[in-house]
């Protein structure tokens, strides 16, 4: 594992960084800071399209895909210079982080050329459709059905907390192909249109007044059949091996975003004078010394040289870092007390902090529970005896 980095490693940091900064002072100044991932929406595409005429919108992808073929410290390097930059979240992050390394894994050739030119040049944003109402972290029991006609793929039900939905152009499906299969076996995952009469997107209102997460419903929708990934019933295996994608080089820049957090309450703390409380201080220090340990686990976890499956520290990085924040949501309204239960502006136009707070409240249920990940940490790092299935 290397905690350090290369001269050339510098050199590429401070090249990126100078970029970065760059355009958040100039023609993108106006996203600097946000907060909100449904926040300016078109110029938040307008920035994805930027990054990619500039080659840094998927570094990490091969050069004739719209990457830069960059290694993974290079990678790591750009995540945490981009949170640094106070640049908004990536709203094409699951394209880019998901989507796209899995087609990279798993999709044909032809395949490729449809999809990855224009997810890296900004001009395709994707979501997610795993969750479903009575399947959320556990995905093997989706219910949504796919069957094959006339050379097309026709899908109905439902699917929940797909993240940005309400301004994606394709969605991909984790659906039931095979009639009368139950748990892993018999899903299928498809790439589809969202703009279509048979797809409808419902926005879910948040605690802290965002719509990030939406409702979709399938009635007979349709993809080309050669819209498949891998072969059908093949659907779990290409979902796990996306899920540890999930757990990839982002992690550092969510971190970094994290560190800034902390630093944004580590102020709160002397302005309101909370700084002397000994209690206090020692939470901080908590909060300092957990963030430390996730850097570290982060990069042990990418030293390991297989990204298409989920090893066992991956299995443990989701519900440390959820409930870490979630705490740190809790110091913060500590440290501000009740000046932050009052929005200052409009109703829900929240500070920093206390959205910090609102948010970090789902942190350790959405993209599988703390109670799910502790079921996957025992029994497949582990290899503990599986609980009994009713």
């Amino acid at each position: 594992m290397k905690l350090g980095f290369s001269a050339s490693d510098e050199a590429f940091r401070a090249e990126c960084a100078d970029w970065l900064k760059g355009q958040m002072a100039g023609e993108f100044k106006d996203i600097k800071g946000i907060t909100q991932l449904t926040a300016m929406p078109e110029r938040r595409k307008e920035w994805e399209q930027q990054l990619g005429a500039h080659r840094w919108g998927c570094i990490g992808w091969p050069v004739e895909w719209g990457g830069r073929a960059a290694t993974l410290a290079q990678q790591v390097i750009f995540a945490e210079e981009y949170a640094r930059a106070g640049i908004p979240g990536r709203i094409n992050h699951i394209g880019v982080e998901l989507a796209g390394p899995t087609l990279l894994t798993f999709g044909t050739d032809e395949q490729k050329r449809r999809f990855l030119p224009d997810i890296a040049a900004g001009r395709t944003i994707f979501c997610q459709g795993f969750s479903e109402p009575g399947a959320g972290s556990d995905l093997a029991s989706v219910r949504t059905k796919g069957h094959v006609e006339n050379g097309e793929w026709v899908v109905n039900g439902q699917k929940i907390w797909t993240s940005l939905a309400h301004i994606s152009d394709w969605i991909f499906v984790v659906t039931r192909t095979t009639e009368g299969s139950q748990g892993p076996k018999g899903l299928s995952f498809l790439m589809m249109p969202l703009d279509q009469p048979g797809i409808e997107v419902r926005p879910i209102r948040q605690i802290n007044g965002d719509a990030e997460f939406n409702e979709t419903f399938f009635t007979d929708a349709r993809c080309p059949q050669d819209s498949l990934i891998g072969a059908p019933g093949d659907g779990w295996r290409i979902a796990m091996g996306l899920l540890a994608f999930e757990r990839g080089v982002s992690t550092l820049g969510q971190q970094m975003g994290f560190r800034t957090e902390l630093d944004d309450i580590i102020a709160a703390a002397k302005a309101t004078g909370k700084s002397a409380d000994p209690v206090i201080r020692q939470r901080i220090a908590s909060a300092q010394t957990g963030l430390n340990l996730m850097r570290y686990g982060a990069l042990r976890m990418l030293s390991n040289t297989d990204h298409s499956a989920i090893d066992g520290a991956a299995l443990t990085y989701k519900i440390q870092w959820a409930t870490w924040r979630r705490a740190l949501g809790e110091l913060a309204m500590d440290i501000l007390g009740q000046s932050a239960e009052v929005a200052a502006g409009d109703a829900y136009k929240w500070d920093v902090l206390p959205n910090l707070y609102l948010y970090s409240r789902a942190d350790t249920i959405y993209g599988g529970t703390n109670q799910i990940q502790r079921n996957l940490i025992a029994e497949r790092g582990l290899a503990l005896p599986r609980e009994p299935r009713g």
